[in-house]
């Protein structure tokens, strides 16, 4: 970009030691001089530099010898031309440096619309991008909702299960009780019947003894009576 600090004395300094080295003084020298890109402002200092230069020139003396004035119309025609010389070179150098002042300017265009274009497609890439990030988002939101439904899902069938085990250990140690139960109950009833048995027994035995004893009674009393 073109330096805002760019003054008349500058460019002036600039093309004047140009012009002290025999080199050209044109926009890109002055430009190069200063190590500033040539701009609007650094051609307008040179137009003034160049102006001043020409009005600075002094002009031929108009002496002219008494026998020349036959030739003044000449001379006047050589004089204006010579005069006129340096104002239209600096006329043509001036029109050169707009040229080249447009071509800079068609160059900086051109990049600008290069530039242009390059943001437009990376904001289109950034914004391409910013649609994929939302879509993977909710999908890694749908994915971590599922997760957790089947985390929760599993976390149910696991207290189920160790309900149902909890369940199942109840019923096996109810049926435990009842099994010895059954048995406390069964020993108790054999102990019964084997007293009931042993009772039988007995008065089997006690009604046979009684038996036996009758009959001796009764042969006795049948002997003595006779």
């Amino acid at each position: 970009m073109a330096s805002a600090g760019i003054t008349f004395d500058a460019v002036a300094a600039a093309a004047a030691g140009l012009q002290g080295n025999g080199q050209p003084v044109t926009i890109e020298a002055v430009s190069g001089a200063l190590g500033e890109p040539a701009s609007i402002a650094m051609h307008k200092h040179l137009a003034a530099w160049r102006s001043a230069q020409a009005q600075s020139t002094p002009a031929p003396a108009p002496e002219m010898p008494a026998e020349l004035v036959a030739a003044l119309a000449g001379w006047a025609k050589q004089y204006a031309d010579e005069a006129g010389a340096a104002n239209r070179a600096g006329l043509e150098q001036t029109g050169g440096d707009l040229d080249a002042l447009l071509d800079a300017s068609a160059r900086l265009e051109a990049e600008r619309d290069s530039v242009t274009a390059a943001r437009d497609e990376a904001l289109e890439i950034l914004a391409e991008r910013d649609e994929q990030i939302e879509r993977l988002q909710a999908e890694l939101r749908n994915a971590r909702q599922i997760a957790t439904d089947a985390l929760v899902g599993k976390a149910k069938d696991h207290l189920a299960i160790e309900g149902k085990d909890s369940q199942l250990a109840d019923l096996r140690h109810q049926l435990e009780r009842n099994v010895a139960a059954a048995a406390a109950d069964s020993d108790r009833r054999l102990a019964a019947e084997m007293e009931l048995v042993g009772a039988i027994t007995a008065r089997d035995n006690f009604a046979a003894e009684i038996q036996e004893l009758r009959a001796r009674l009764d042969a006795r009393q049948v002997r003595g009576g006779g």
